[in-house]
């Protein structure tokens, strides 16, 4: 019997179109297939994704082990991910989402790169835009840069067993992989980079302001900071945001002279916070999109952005018990 030599999860949650595309990808790997399985974690779904997992398994008979799990409740891709492989056979476990698009050898690039001594591996994530960028588009480019993204990660099953896997506290798609990374790091482990393991991960269609919501993330980077302090301030911002808080300060402080009848300090507030609004619009449209649509959100949203983050970075102070700015 020919042993499974890597395990595959996948987290979803309602976005079967885009889980099809990632398994027909992942099914097409030239890895042979007994020599690796795939599990694919629905996160508080409504059970279709399981439903789609199977039809395609009964379609591939001769194809990988193909198993499906769903969470009771919405937990986040960390808590799915643990189930994942927890779950796994394999003594590597190869981590993707289900937006991406593996490519053939992804499987094999991956385990080629993890040698002995190596605690984990960081494959290349693709990603294919073309024309001026939007600010949703270059955000997800930076996937490119990312030194470890679980949008393409293989992690030796003993190491997770060690580590206790991901911290389920990182209930969104933010900085659990980061943590994963840093904690490896803390331990003592190596991580290397797997040039030949690659997936493709096309940019989502996204409503208009996005980064609105978007800014709760950053209630995450107050446990990620708390967790790794130094690494945090080296490799995720070396700074706080300033600029955010000078617009929030500048903004209250132009509220109280007008309640107080000074109305000079007050204007001078007013355009202290516009410039810097300004600023701000001018920074995200640089090398971007010039669309009118385009153009419009990004200084609509840079004027509620820096008081989001702010609020919600305090929010994440105050919930994890750290001073983080």
């Amino acid at each position: 019997m020919t042993t499974i030599l890597v395990s595959v999860v996948i987290p979803t949650c309602r976005r079967n179109d885009l889980l099809r595309r990632c398994l027909n990808a992942v099914l097409a790997q030239s890895l042979p297939a007994p020599c690796f399985e795939v599990i694919v974690i629905d996160d508080g779904g409504d059970g279709s994704a399981c439903e789609l997992v199977q039809a395609m398994a009964q379609a591939l008979p001769e194809g990988p082990v193909l198993r499906c799990a769903s969470t009771q409740h919405r937990r986040g891709p960390a808590a799915a991910r643990n189930l994942g492989w927890h779950m796994a056979v394999g003594e590597v476990i190869a981590f993707t989402d289900d937006d991406t698009i593996p490519s053939p050898d992804w499987l094999l690039g991956g385990l080629g790169a993890l040698r002995p001594g190596l605690a984990a591996v960081s494959g290349r994530v693709v990603v294919p835009t073309r024309g001026p960028l939007t600010d949703f588009e270059r955000m997800t480019k930076g996937l490119e840069h990312g030194e470890f993204v679980t949008a393409n990660a293989f992690v030796r099953r003993s190491t997770l067993f060690h580590l206790g896997g991901f911290d389920e506290r990182f209930r969104r798609a933010w900085r659990e992989d980061s943590d994963l990374q840093f904690r490896i790091l803390a331990a003592g482990g190596r991580i290397g980079r797997a040039e030949g393991a690659v997936v493709k991960h096309p940019v989502r269609c996204v409503p208009w302001g996005v980064s609105l919501g978007q800014q709760r993330n950053v209630f995450f980077d107050a446990l990620l900071y708390k967790k790794h302090r130094e690494l945090y301030r080296i490799k995720i911002r070396p700074q706080p945001p300033w600029q955010y808080y000078l617009i929030v300060l500048s903004t209250l402080f132009a509220i109280v002279a007008m309640l107080d009848g000074n109305w000079g300090w007050a204007a001078c507030a007013v355009f202290l916070a516009l410039a810097l609004v300004f600023r701000f619009a001018w920074q995200r449209l640089r090398h971007a999109s010039r669309s009118l649509h385009h153009v419009v959100e990004m200084f609509v949203t840079s004027m509620v952005i820096p008081f989001l983050s702010v609020f919600w970075r305090l929010a994440g102070a105050w919930r994890f018990r750290v001073f983080f700015l």
